[in-house]
């Protein structure tokens, strides 16, 4: 399998390149060249599978330049009961009707992310080990992506992690998840400003193409096409745990800020995955439903940024959905490109509603969307567990809220949930004057000493931290 840019860069690059590089030269994100297909004969062989052995067999259409043995170990490394709760891994639970949970928040930071970074954590050890480097990742969190790949990075041989997030914008639960890991290899920069500020951070040190490869600059954000891919997975892990027919459709409800988490169900889908409708729930940073629902796709500034209660998707600029629209527009890198740098750059906007493609969206790929609201969340999780007994995130609200108004009788929608509740427990307080249930290990975790730098938004301050700290 070989990878390509979604801006035009036509240069084949097999897998554990484009693991270690993030960004394309081009500034792209990369894709494969095509989407390998899995039948309905395969769907059949595969339900008797672990997780583990299922990530192994879908990871293997992707992966060619890591031997199988080592591939499958690496699986079976991360995949596990020890690491994740449970041995189903991400088991789902039917909450009412056709609506479930799929669990994805079972790992060692209790959110969604640990599914890819965990493995990630070990492919980047592995791939460096055998070329002898090092790798200096820098990231950008609204939240839960920080403190995933920092516990999943965390003693990794040859790994130093260098992660930003928007000053005083993370729920106190995720902040002291990030800043108490005083291990030598972790930096955490809080950068004044929004997540969008801390992303294109990120991006502009990556375009550098200098200074990257100087540093060794490797990403651990949604643009890595690993971490991606290592999503793809719990796809069809719900799917077959929520049918029995080969030939049933399900639906997916997924709260989304940059698009990665969904983006992976797009992957999925376009795989063979009998998936008939993707449900993208956004929060009040509504960038992704209005073009949904207009064609216009709008990044807003760090002032028109909400603060909202379910701040992992307080994001205005979705980094991911460059590589939903190479795919709508047939692959035009040229177009991609006009549009994601010259167009968003002089004028933060571009219009794709009067395009016919823009129908596609929904009637060939399966996407339509909705928002939540505060008061919205508040309710949902007040009636879930009124009605259920069970306390749900912030961001599952969401997803659980838009979900209901698009059901379709006889089809499981599986809301993905991404987050324990205790990360955002003054919300859930607020909603059923419950306090969340918080694991053993993190008992008393906002008292630990804590290490972070301030720092503004300025891309040489961050260059010039990383180059003292390498």
């Amino acid at each position: 399998m070989r990878y390509i840019s979604t801006r035009g860069d036509q240069t084949p690059r097999r897998f554990c390149e484009i693991l270690l590089e993030g960004l394309a030269p081009d500034g792209g994100l990369y894709l494969p060249e095509r989407y390998p297909t899995v039948d309905r004969e395969t769907l059949s062989q595969w339900r008797q599978l672990s997780y583990a052995e299922l990530a192994f067999e879908i990871l293997s259409l992707y992966i060619d330049d890591i031997p199988a043995d080592d591939l499958k170990a690496l699986c079976d490394k991360t995949y596990t009961a020890a690491v994740f709760g449970t041995s189903e891994i991400v088991p789902v639970r039917r909450l009412e009707g056709d609506l479930c949970i799929e669990a994805l928040s079972n790992g060692p930071t209790l959110a969604f992310k640990d599914m890819a970074m965990q493995l990630l954590g070990n492919l980047f050890e592995y791939e460096l080990a055998r070329r002898g480097e090092t790798l200096n990742i820098l990231g950008a969190t609204s939240g839960d992506t920080g403190s995933a790949a920092e516990y999943a990075m965390r003693g990794k041989r040859g790994v130093r992690v260098f992660m930003t997030s928007p000053k005083g914008r993370m729920s106190p639960f995720q902040q002291a998840q990030m800043f108490s890991l005083l291990d030598e290899n972790i930096h955490n920069i809080a950068i004044e400003g929004v997540f969008d500020d801390c992303q294109d951070i990120v991006k502009a040190v990556s375009n550098d193409l200098a200074f990257k490869s100087a540093h060794r600059i490797g990403t651990v954000n949604s643009i890595n096409w690993a971490r991606l891919l290592a999503q793809v997975v719990y796809y069809f892990s719900g799917y077959l745990q929520a049918t029995t027919d080969d030939d049933a459709q399900v639906s997916f409800a997924v709260p989304s800020g940059n698009f990665g988490n969904v983006c992976a169900g797009h992957v999925a889908r376009m795989m063979g995955l009998p998936i008939r409708q993707l449900v993208v729930a956004t929060n009040e940073n509504n960038v992704l439903d209005e073009f949904f629902r207009t064609g216009v796709y709008r990044v807003r500034a760090s002032a028109e940024t909400y603060e909202t209660s379910s701040p992992s998707m307080d994001i205005s600029k979705a980094s991911n959905f460059e590589r939903f629209i190479f795919d709508l527009l047939g692959r035009d890198g040229a177009r991609v490109k006009a549009l994601f740098h010259d167009a968003l750059n002089r004028g933060g906007q571009f219009d794709l509603g009067d395009e016919p493609v823009f129908k596609e969206a929904a009637a060939r790929f399966g996407f339509v969307s909705g928002t939540s609201t505060h008061q919205d969340r508040l309710e949902t999780i007040r009636d879930v567990y009124a009605k259920h007994g069970e306390l749900i995130d912030t961001h599952t609200a969401d997803g659980v809220k838009v979900a209901r108004s698009h059901m379709t009788p006889g089809v499981p929608m599986l809301v993905l949930e991404t987050a324990l509740p205790i990360k955002f427990a003054e919300t859930i307080v607020e909603a059923t004057g419950q306090e969340p249930p918080r694991p053993a290990k993190f008992a008393g975790i906002e008292a630990l000493p804590k290490r972070v730098l301030n720092m503004p938004a300025d891309v040489d301050q961050v260059k010039a931290y990383i180059q003292a700290h390498t």
